[in-house]
């Protein structure tokens, strides 16, 4: 019903300067360098209302405010602010409010600012208490003329009390009257913080307090370990992986003073079994690594002798990961870290799952760390599924667990000399920081390449851009484009072709090599030397110059030379008189009239960009016709 939308962040820790960035209604990803501020960031979240009364979780000026200015705000005396937090309400809670006040809010926005000693103010403005005064008074039909017409002069909860004192001392009123006088009191609370807004101060005790969204947060130190100790595991527990361990036996239904006064554990065990095939169950939709993982518990009772030599008798809960494969048994934490990660995070997740009071915003930190690259890209659908019924931040400098599809939802976290700053990854110029998101769209296209049955191999990019606007014109006029199916797939230059070809040959899948004439003569041995080796088939090798019968031919060949040269001069914004191009390649002509090089990918981008206002000759759609023709009966 609510929903947290932005962040501002004074100063915490590495945050020296204030800091705001917007929260997307499902995942934020937070990416930046190691120690760039990105786990401080969760914090800062988390402690502003932290689903568990964890002093950890609780501003402290003496741990969180930044150093360098710490002595500064020591000496003022001052109590800062950590964190401004601006949320959202939906139609739902909208419409309770309506329904209780007779009133629709003003805005559905509301903010918290949140002081380093913990306390809280709010800053919301929703309703006008002279508007609903004189709006209640109306339907409620006093019959008291005098009463009702004092009743709509209220402005603040000073005027209502002061009234109600009058009417139990001056002012008489009959007993209808004073049980709908009693229906008001409700409204007004006896504050003074709140007085000129009573109306909102009930709103948000009524309907915000309760369903502020609380923060989990959680990190690789929340792991499970292999052993538990059920004897000195208690309430106050503050290690992490405890907490974890806590989490497992409620989950369970594990009654701890019994357990600790029991010798015998088959009932106990039962119990986590059966919570663990609940949560195994949600795990390996999701964990596709190894299926043939299955968690075992024991429950031992052990003695052990204090520093008095006295004997202590402990009941120790095992926790063993079996591969049911091979009968191999091994404790949870000599599994992979990653499998761990995953269990854990599982166990301390479904503690919250079970709350049905109170909703949650999920704060990972590098979630899936340890993880193998595929099995990192699972948990990002995990994630994108939890995103149905929770907001997540999660922080990352994987590029395995940055979505290509939504990089809108990325922030960019760096640090300078003076803070550390958030800012939109769009703005964001740093290579470090960037590296994530770049290498993320390159695994992307990597991956294209192994969901795709069918691929054309192109060296460029300008090659993809030519061959889709003609391909999509062409369709858009009834004619053969390339086949819908048919992925087409730039590798960066001749020189990349066999690398690609041995990849796409390793996962069966079908391809076309569509190339310019070989000038380099490495490329064209390599690539020769694969179709000796039956590799990839001769006839799987098209160039451009098969498609003009020429003896060269690069992609913008197959333009009519008119063509061409007006997507040549509205990129650069030259006027180049289409006769002073002869007939031959047209790209080496071009070279030569700018001094030996230019910017081939600026005319395809033209073209991109104007595509409604450049006209394509029937001569150039005859040729790309016939390239596609051919390209899709290699291919069927």
């Amino acid at each position: 019903m609510i929903k947290l939308k932005e962040v501002r962040i004074e100063k915490y820790k590495p945050i020296e300067n204030q800091q705001s960035f917007e929260i997307e209604d499902d995942v934020t990803v937070l990416v930046g360098m190691n120690e760039s501020g990105k786990t401080s960031i969760l914090e800062a979240l988390a402690k502003s209302n932290y689903f568990d009364d964890d002093v950890k979780f609780k501003y402290s000026l003496t741990h969180d405010y930044p150093r360098r200015q710490k002595k500064k705000i020591d000496k003022s005396g001052e109590n800062p602010t950590a964190v401004e937090l601006k949320y959202e309400i939906d139609s739902e809670l909208v419409d309770l409010i309506k329904n209780d006040l007779g009133m629709i809010p003003s805005e559905k926005t509301f903010s918290i600012n949140v002081k380093y000693d913990n306390s809280r103010t709010w800053s919301i403005s929703w309703i006008d208490t002279a508007k609903f005064m004189k709006n209640k008074i109306n339907s409620l039909k006093l019959q008291n003329k005098e009463l009702s017409d004092r009743l709509k002069k209220v402005l603040s909860t000073e005027d209502f009390l002061n009234l109600i004192d009058e009417i139990n001392s001056t002012i008489e009123c009959n007993d209808e009257d004073n049980a709908k006088i009693k229906e008001l009191k409700k409204y007004f609370i006896d504050t003074k913080s709140w007085n000129n807004s009573p109306i909102d101060h009930y709103i948000v005790n009524t309907y915000l307090i309760k369903k502020l969204p609380k923060f989990m947060y959680y990190d690789d130190y929340y792991s499970l370990p292999s052993e538990i100790s059920l004897t000195k595991i208690d309430n106050n527990i503050s290690n992490p992986s405890d907490k974890t361990a806590k989490a497992l036996l409620e989950l369970a239904d594990i009654n701890l003073d019994t357990v600790r006064s029991s010798d015998d554990f088959e009932e106990f065990i039962a119990e986590l079994e059966a919570t663990e095939a609940i949560i195994s169950d949600e795990l390996f939709k999701y964990w596709k690594t190894n299926n043939n993982l299955k968690i075992k518990f024991r429950i031992n009772k052990v003695e052990n002798k204090d520093s008095y030599n006295q004997t202590i008798i402990d009941r120790i809960l095992n926790i063993r990961v079996s591969n049911q494969r091979t009968g191999v048994s091994l404790p949870l934490e000599n599994r992979s870290r990653g499998f761990n990660w995953f269990f854990s995070f599982l166990v301390w997740f479904k503690k919250i799952q079970e709350d049905r009071n109170n909703t949650y915003i999920l704060l990972l930190d590098e979630p899936g760390l340890n993880l193998h690259a595929k099995a990192q890209n699972d948990l990002l659908k995990f994630i994108s599924d939890l995103s149905n019924d929770y907001q997540i931040i999660y922080t990352t400098h994987s590029p395995f667990m940055i979505d290509t599809n939504s990089l809108n939802k990325v922030r960019t976290v760096y640090e300078t000399q003076d803070s550390t700053v958030i800012s939109d990854s769009v703005q964001e110029k740093d290579p470090n920081t960037l590296f994530p998101l770049q290498a993320a769209l390159g695994y992307d296209l990597a991956q294209n390449l192994f969901v795709s049955k069918k691929n054309l191999l192109v060296e460029g990019i300008s090659d993809l851009i030519y061959l889709s606007i003609i391909s999509n014109l062409l369709q858009d006029n009834g004619r053969e484009g390339l086949d819908a199916d048919i992925t087409i797939v730039p590798i960066g230059g001749a020189d990349k072709v066999a690398s690609f070809i041995s990849l796409l040959r390793g996962n069966k899948l079908k391809m076309v090599c569509l190339l310019d004439t070989f000038t380099n003569q490495s490329a064209e041995k390599r690539l020769n030397n694969m179709v000796s080796k039956k590799i990839i088939r001769e006839s799987n090798i098209l160039f451009y110059h098969d498609i003009l019968n020429s003896e060269y031919a690069d992609i913008e060949d197959l333009f009519k030379k008119e063509d061409y040269i007006n997507l040549y001069n509205g990129a650069l914004e030259s006027n180049i008189d289409v006769n002073i191009v002869k007939n031959g390649p047209i790209l080496n002509q071009l070279k030569k009239l700018n001094n030996g090089s230019f910017n081939h990918y600026s005319p395809a981008n033209y073209l991109a960009k104007n595509i409604n206002k450049v006209d394509i000759s029937e001569e150039t759609l005859d040729n790309f016709e016939k390239l596609f023709k051919t390209i899709n009966k290699i291919i069927k």
